[in-house]
């Protein structure tokens, strides 16, 4: 049912009353630091949107620096972009996704280095913005310690800002993000049987 009010001046009013709830809120609303966005869920997005906040860093003139954890050789339209940019800081696992390597041992290794590579931005006070991609499942599958994980994101600089994405984020991460969002899945183009398409999913 719509929630349209036709009547000007009922309108007008409905809009003064939002207007002033949400510039109380931006006044209350002012400690300005580094912020840890948390994108989770099993819909179609959460890398995406981590993505589009790099752009939108770059337009400010910030240093950024991204870590994907599980795209392995995968070569998409936003690395052969991003990795141009002067700014950018790129960092890809190489093992891939573990169904294509089936190794654990080998998984665990690639990992570690991986996480080297993020431990070193989270400790850059240069680095404005950090991406980690996919992180998630590195925690799920136990290739990396939480409590180590947890501990580097919590004593990053203190003005730097954290994205990090992935399906089944643990209570932990929940708990410590800022802002946390959960992407919906309703309809997937891949279960229709519709393969991936350039400029969408890579």
């Amino acid at each position: 049912m719509s929630k349209a009010i036709k009547d000007p001046e009922k309108h007008q009013q409905r809009m003064q009353n939002i207007k002033k709830h949400v510039d109380q809120r931006i006044a209350k609303a002012q400690e300005d630091k580094g912020t840890f966005v948390l994108l989770t869920g099993n819909g179609k997005g959460k890398s995406s949107s981590a993505l589009g906040m790099v752009a939108r860093a770059l337009g400010h003139d910030m240093k950024v620096g991204v870590v994907q954890f599980l795209k392995g050789e995968w070569n998409t339209g936003e690395i052969d972009f991003f990795k141009q940019q002067a700014n950018v800081r790129w960092e890809i696992m190489p093992s891939g996704f573990t169904w294509e390597t089936q190794n654990r041992e080998a998984d665990i290794v690639s990992s570690e280095e991986a996480w080297a590579s993020a431990v070193s931005m989270l400790n850059d006070t240069t680095v404005d913005l950090v991406v980690l991609d996919e992180l998630t499942y590195l925690l799920h599958y136990e290739y990396l310690n939480e409590d180590d994980v947890l501990k580097a994101l919590m004593c990053r600089p203190e003005n730097q800002h954290l994205v990090v994405t992935g399906r089944g984020a643990s209570d932990a991460l929940i708990e410590l993000a800022d802002t946390v969002s959960e992407i919906k899945e309703l309809k997937h183009a891949f279960k229709r049987g519709i393969k991936a398409q350039k400029g969408l999913e890579f």
